[in-house]
């Protein structure tokens, strides 16, 4: 089976696409509206090639595809009408939907194990040998049905929020409510199940944000009140030199200058450390390069009576092998050492999250939010600091230096989280999509 999708600016165009490319007998099985036009999903059944000899039951299987993709449908469809009259489902996917989505995905994936057996089948009886140039239309097939697979997960999903937004009102405005605020679609599941009892919309709308603000991970005691050595590290472009320079101000105000150092480990950028040099004579605090002639180990050496050292790392790449070497100088001064890993509140989740793990082997004790002031939600740095118990030690919202930092505090974060996405909600769209994303994982899990 070939599937493809075509967009256009109306039926009658999309319809001449299909016709054009795919022939007269190619079915449509799905259509929606889309930005700009409609888009039409369309298949035509095939015959593909043999490169081996037929498995017994295989076309059977492949022919069969469509009608239980089909059946799936319906039963899901079967599920959300009720008997006698509206029936509540008291779960977040009925067991219509789930039966529905296992039946989808279990075809899809026998499928690929069927034509992956196929494939290898010769390859274990014979002497290795060049592959046949006909594997490009196996690795078409496989390409086809993943993407049938996904089409399906994307319409289960469209159809499971259809059936959430008709049967629980209640819970679906909670839901729009919460993915709104930018929060991964996980971590709205487990804080919707506390209140799955509360009735009442605000209560329990107030209720969620209490759970938020008291499972948010904060530091108790500011980190540069307890003196010592802190690094800060993070994707580039994150705030770290300003940061750094927030946090010497701020304690020299404070304490004065004569036990605070600070500490460059970014040689790559031009003129980085020129930008510590010049805040270190503002603030009147000696400043050091760590290179070649001037490893880490011996610079904190030579600032072993100051109380307070700030070391300020460079931002590279992840696939950069300096940003390793980097990190396993931080990680071999152990203890010694307190990190904090800078993120900026404009990224998206997946880049946060992906700077998590760039970043973790050098056992980061907290993070630091920057760029708040230009964020347009802040759930998904919130989301991380749950997801991954890193407590949030401070809040950078300016340029200012000393003045635009503050200490993270739990229902601070989350009512400005709350004030940045005010009383707009997530579009059905957005909300199919969150629903085929829970269903691709359970059946990825």
């Amino acid at each position: 089976m070939r599937v493809k999708r075509f967009f256009a600016a109306d039926m009658r165009s999309a319809m001449k696409l299909v016709r054009d490319e795919m022939g007269a007998d190619a079915s449509i099985i799905a259509n929606r509206r889309v930005a700009g036009g409609v888009e039409l999903t369309a298949a035509l059944d095939y015959e593909a090639p043999r490169l081996t000899p037929p498995t017994p039951g295989l076309d059977l299987e492949l022919k069969k595809t469509q009608e239980r993709i089909i059946s799936a449908r319906a039963s899901l469809e079967e599920g959300e009408r009720p008997a006698d009259g509206p029936s509540v489902n008291r779960q977040l996917f009925g067991d219509s939907m789930r039966q529905a989505a296992e039946q989808g995905s279990s075809v899809a994936q026998g499928l690929l194990e069927r034509l992956h057996s196929e494939r290898a089948a010769p390859a274990a009886e014979a002497a290795p040998k060049p592959a046949p140039a006909g594997n490009n239309d196996i690795d078409a097939m496989r390409s086809e049905i993943a993407g049938l697979r996904d089409m399906l997960e994307s319409q289960l999903g469209g159809l499971a929020w259809g059936q959430v937004n008709q049967h629980q009102p209640r819970q679906a405005s909670l839901w729009r409510k919460l993915i709104h605020l930018g929060l991964p679609a996980d971590l709205c599941k487990g804080l919707l199940t506390k209140v799955a009892e509360v009735t009442d919309v605000r209560q329990a709308w107030r209720l969620l944000l209490a759970h938020l603000a008291q499972g948010l991970p904060v530091m108790r005691e500011e980190l540069i009140e307890q003196g010592g050595v802190i690094a800060l590290v993070g994707p580039t472009g994150a705030g770290k030199t300003t940061t750094l320079g927030k946090l010497a101000a701020r304690y020299v105000l404070k304490h004065g200058s004569q036990n605070v150092a600070l500490v460059t480990m970014d040689t790559y950028r031009i003129g980085a450390h020129e930008q510590l040099r010049t805040l270190g004579r503002i603030l009147n605090v000696p400043v050091r390069v760590v290179d070649e002639q001037n490893s880490l180990s011996e610079v904190l050496e030579e600032f072993g009576s100051k109380r307070l050292v700030l070391v300020d790392t460079a931002g590279l790449q992840a696939q950069d092998p300096q940003l390793r070497g980097q990190l396993s100088e931080l990680a071999a001064q152990g203890a010694r050492i307190s990190t904090l890993l800078v993120l900026a509140a404009t990224s998206q989740y997946r880049v946060l999250k992906a700077a998590w793990h760039n970043y973790r082997c050098c056992n980061p004790v907290g993070c630091i939010l920057t760029k708040v002031d230009e964020a347009a939600t802040l759930g998904e740095a919130l989301g991380l600091a749950m997801e991954q118990r890193l407590p949030v030690a401070y809040v950078a919202d300016g340029q200012r230096i000393p003045d635009d930092l503050a200490r993270g505090v739990g229902h601070q974060l989350v009512s400005r989280a709350v004030g940045l996405a005010g009383n707009d909600m997530a579009e059905d769209q957005t909300m199919a999509d969150v629903f085929a994303g829970i269903l691709h994982n359970q059946r990825a899990s």
